[in-house]
């Protein structure tokens, strides 16, 4: 590709001089002017990939401060042309934010060299801009994370906090049933805790493309009933949760820990989602292509505008700012069901509530016997 450059010269035999030993080194001059007025207008209109600048031009601006306020709006190497090579030119160029300078008049070689050597200068600078800038969002978004969690685990600490202290304080005057509601409340965020700490390890571990897969067979039916029954005292009877299935004659072979993320998740989201309570149906079906989960609320629902990045890192629906969350939970599951080669999908309507379908492929199943009873 012919690099382009623009010329800010006012000595007119020099400038097409300049010119013609610039298009015989193969280069293309796309632009001339003679003042830093007339420069920054041509080349914010057109911007080239160098800018060969006089010092002394015509206009209010000679090329330095032409230079410095052109480089407030775009980022193209400078360099530049003059007849003096002074200590203090020299310091105002080079505090100016330029890749060089080259005397008047420059010989070919010169011109060539430097422009050659100015080019991988810049790449190389751009590079490292964005390698800073990767590192900075990188760490923004750790910092965003670490911070997010930290008030999240605020709530089941204070939890346990609370609840302990009463059971220390009124320990002889409570009977059996009393003290085992604040035993369950212990219990609910402790296990809130324990989730929060493996979505943490999962996200890193996602993200370095170590994510651990080790799929077994698996009575995934008693798998899903064990699940329910360690979830149910999240509801705290204000949800009943429900298990529907259909017979599979083949047991899917799965990765019993991401699988329990996938449908930890699910749960807890259509849980936290559904505030006023009501009925949360997990149901699981074969498929011609394996097995389908879904998980189905009548909670909040989820806007139309956020579906499409919902199983992004952070993201959560818009209406649900007030319900703390880190945003981790459905791109953690998103993960899991990827490694497992699947595809996870979401039908919501605001107000009306969500339905999560996990399909897991059949090249994770084993001919197996039927052992799956009805619940």
């Amino acid at each position: 590709m012919t690099i382009t450059i623009f010329l800010v010269e006012d000595e007119i035999i020099l400038a097409r001089s300049l010119s013609r030993k610039l298009k015989q080194l193969g280069y293309q001059v796309i632009g001339t002017a003679t003042s830093g007025e007339d420069a920054i207008e041509k080349i914010l209109e057109h911007p080239p990939d160098i800018i060969l600048m006089d010092i002394v031009i015509q206009g209010e601006m000679d090329g330095i401060q032409t230079t410095q306020k052109l480089l407030k709006s775009i980022d193209i190497p400078v360099i530049y042309l003059t007849a003096y090579a002074d200590d203090e030119t020299l310091d105002r160029a080079e505090a100016s934010g330029s890749y060089g300078y080259l005397l008047k008049p420059p010989k070919e070689r010169e011109i060539h060299a430097t422009l050659k050597m100015v080019l991988n200068k810049h790449k190389n600078a751009e590079s490292l801009k964005k390698i800073i800038q990767e590192s900075q969002n990188s760490l923004d978004e750790k910092s965003q994370y670490l911070s997010m969690t930290s008030h999240d685990l605020r709530n089941p600490l204070t939890a346990i906090q609370m609840s302990s202290d009463m059971l220390k304080i009124f320990d002889e005057s409570w009977d059996r049933q009393r003290k085992l509601k604040y035993f369950e409340r212990i219990q609910r965020a402790i296990t809130s805790i324990n989730g929060m700490l493996d979505e943490v390890s999962l996200v890193s571990r996602a993200e370095s493309g170590q994510l651990p897969f080790l799929p077994q067979p698996l009575d995934v039916v008693a798998f899903i009933q064990e699940i329910i029954v360690e979830f149910e005292p999240l509801s705290e009877n204000k949800h009943q949760l429900q298990f529907q299935y259909e017979p599979i004659s083949e047991t899917p072979v799965l990765d019993k820990i991401l699988l329990r993320h996938i449908l930890a998740n699910l749960l807890i989201n259509a849980i936290k989602y559904s505030p006023e309570g009501g009925v949360i149906t997990l149901t699981l079906q074969p498929t011609s292509e394996g097995i389908e989960v879904q998980v189905a609320d009548h909670g909040l629902g989820i806007p139309k505008a956020d579906l499409p990045h919902l199983f992004d890192r952070h993201q959560r629906a818009s209406n649900v700012s007030r319900i703390a969350g880190t945003g981790l939970g459905l791109y953690v599951s998103q993960k899991a069901v990827e490694r497992h080669g699947g595809t996870i999908s979401v039908e919501s309507q605001v107000g009306e509530g969500s339905t999560f379908s996990v399909k897991l492929p059949s090249c994770t199943c084993l001919d197996s016997s039927p052992l799956l009873q009805e619940s």
